[in-house]
């Protein structure tokens, strides 16, 4: 049950680069999948030959089990997307791009284009700026426009590369509604990002890259418990302190001015406290840390993300 699946698909550029290198993507269905990663780390390549837009070296993909690039004509129809950002006539309106759009659709019945094309520009809160002209429309309503382009067809599967990218905190907070009222409808929903805000608040699994490498992927709790919380104590003995914690089997033991600290791992922190005050280490501060998504994803990526509302 997964509407994108992949399997060892890589790209090789002519000159040499690696920039997709064997991976196994698997997007449940009905879910909103966040795909991470620092830029240049290969998530726009990977798009585009989901979409049939570049081929791969090697490897095999599927949308909606439906073989890529070999029967993409079987299946784009059920797939909305945005990819590198929206283009449309800056002296035509928005619902007058639209028709454009949709008129190139050789699928699309011509007979229902206006109500579809009123249904897609009400959906993403555009249909009152419908005959304003896109040259006049804000960031935030160039990408919402984009959006419903992708959703003038009944979708099975949207496909978004960093639809919130240059945009303001409201134009961000319009976008990710968007997306939590498409997925709500029941659309399978693939986002392309490196803001841990969009991941947080609407992601329900997510996939991490790394110099086109897959180096994570499952839902948000199980990324959550590939990190060690940690345990730190304030005293006046933190070298006393740290001898009790090895003792206890502790790992990665740090000794700093005043505290000490180390990964809980599966010791009770009840215990771990207990034990300190029985070892007579006065402890003024006792707390467990679990690492953040920021933490995690520099663990896995080594280089931080954006952290944007």
């Amino acid at each position: 049950m997964t509407a994108i699946a992949t399997e060892g698909l890589t790209k090789r550029f002519r000159g040499g680069q690696l920039a997709v290198d064997h991976i196994d993507l698997a997007v449940p269905r009905n879910s909103v999948y966040g795909f991470l990663g620092p830029n240049g780390s290969g998530k726009t390549t990977t798009i585009r030959m989901l979409l049939a837009l570049a081929y791969p070296t090697s490897g095999s993909a599927s949308l909606l089990d439906v073989p890529i690039p070999d029967q993409a004509t079987r299946v784009l129809h059920k797939v909305g997307s945005l990819v590198e950002g929206p283009a449309f006539y800056p002296f035509l309106s928005g619902a007058a791009n639209l028709a454009r759009y949709d008129a190139a659709d050789r699928t699309a019945d011509p007979r229902t284009a206006k109500a579809r094309i009123g249904e897609a520009l009400d959906r993403v809160g555009l249909l009152s700026a419908a005959g304003k002209r896109y040259r006049h429309y804000s960031l935030g309503m160039k990408q919402r426009l984009a959006i419903a382009a992708g959703l003038l067809r009944p979708r099975e599967l949207i496909i978004l590369d960093e639809p919130t990218n240059g945009l303001d905190p409201q134009g961000t907070r319009e976008v990710r509604t968007l997306i939590r009222k498409i997925a709500a409808d029941g659309t399978t929903v693939f986002v392309s990002s490196h803001l841990l805000a969009e991941v947080e608040q609407i992601c329900t699994h997510v996939g991490v890259m790394r110099t086109g490498k897959l180096v994570f992927q499952g839902s948000l709790p199980e990324l959550r418990r590939t990190g060690a919380a940690r345990v730190t104590v304030r005293t006046a003995d933190p070298e006393g302190a740290t001898k009790v914690l090895a003792a206890l089997g502790l790992t990665d033991t740090h000794t700093a001015e005043g505290e000490a600290s180390a990964i809980l791992g599966d010791a009770e922190p009840e215990r771990v406290c207990a034990e300190l005050v029985h070892a007579g280490i006065g402890v003024r501060g006792f707390g467990v840390a679990a690492p953040s998504l920021e933490d995690l994803f520099v663990g896995l990526t080594g280089e931080g993300f954006a952290i944007s509302e």
